[in-house]
């Protein structure tokens, strides 16, 4: 980027309330000062209409405001004013909470550790957006918060199972069907997906049963996300995608999209747009559920929910 949008302002003397107004607005586009009362924000900024915004307030205030685009004509030029930009102190105080919180979070309580977790995550894509030229750093606070979200899952379902070194085979349904179906209790992203996708597409009279550990598993049940289970995870696959793999169902945009967006909350990767959506959707189940089949039922909704809008996002 070698053009900017700068807006260059003097403000009215005695509004201390607009002064702080401006300069929140002007903060949260992540514009660079480069000099007092002159702002700047690269061209493609998504942002850029906020500087515009920010000089209409101004001149109504009574206040001086111009909006000018500036080309910058040497390499020297784009480098000073690329400094401006420069987060790696944000992102160095930002990895310093994520690793604090990191150490706090077995002593918080699943609730507590959680909230901690989203708002830290929260705070990194707000930071992500007024990045405009990334670097090490940028790696370093994505590591960070990756290894977080890890150890939060880790904590949240410490039974979680390791990938099995196998390929995925093709499945009679007919030899599903009517079966009953076990897993480890305190469910969450994949189980539930699993749970959703075993009674909605492969067995729509299965019951379910909530184990402690994988040795309380009923004879004659099939297991279904933990070590040792005959559907888990497989090599970089959850186990919702193994179940789909396992039969035929991967064909099914609709369900890929979801086995995306599980992915994506079960083990990293790849972000999904929607990922976020749904996480915040099941754990506000989670808040309100009486026990795991409760938080079944109303999950369900929610995967038919997302099912039905990638549906009919498919075939149009």
């Amino acid at each position: 980027m070698t053009a900017f949008l700068a807006l260059m302002t003097s403000l009215p003397t005695g509004n201390s309330t607009l002064r702080m107004r401006v300069w929140r607005a002007l903060r949260n586009t992540g514009c660079g000062v480069l000099r007092d009362g002159v702002y700047v924000l690269p061209v493609e900024s998504p942002r850029a209409a906020a500087l515009a915004e920010a000089g209409s307030e101004i001149k109504s205030a009574g206040g001086f405001a111009v909006n000018v685009e500036v080309e910058l004509k040497s390499y020297a030029q784009l480098e000073h004013v690329r400094k401006l930009f420069d987060r790696s102190e944000e992102y160095g105080a930002l990895v310093a909470r994520i690793h604090a919180a990191k150490a706090a979070l077995q002593r918080l309580g699943k609730r507590k550790a959680d909230t901690l977790v989203q708002r830290l995550r929260r705070l990194l894509e707000e930071l992500f957006e007024v990045d405009f030229y990334p670097g090490p750093a940028r790696l370093q606070a994505k590591d960070a918060m990756a290894a977080l979200e890890r150890e939060a899952q880790r904590l949240r379902s410490p039974g979680e199972p390791h990938p099995a070194k196998r390929k995925v085979r093709r499945l009679d349904l007919k030899k599903y069907r009517n079966r009953t179906w076990a897993t480890r209790k305190d469910l969450w992203v994949d189980r539930l997906a699993s749970a959703w996708l075993i009674k909605r597409f492969i067995d729509r009279n299965a019951k379910f049963v909530w184990i402690d550990h994988p040795r309380d598993r009923p004879k004659g049940s099939i297991g279904f996300d933990f070590d040792g289970a005959q559907f888990t995870h497989v090599d970089g696959h959850v186990t919702f995608e193994v179940l789909l793999a396992s039969f035929g169902l991967d064909d099914d945009p609709a369900l890929a999209s979801i086995g995306h967006a599980v992915h994506f909350l079960d083990i990293g990767g790849i972000p999904v747009a929607d990922a976020r959506g749904l996480e915040t959707m099941l754990r506000g189940i989670k808040a309100k559920a009486r026990g795991d089949d409760e938080m079944v039922l109303e999950a369900n909704k929610v995967f038919d929910f997302f099912y039905s809008a990638y549906a009919q996002k498919s075939a149009a």
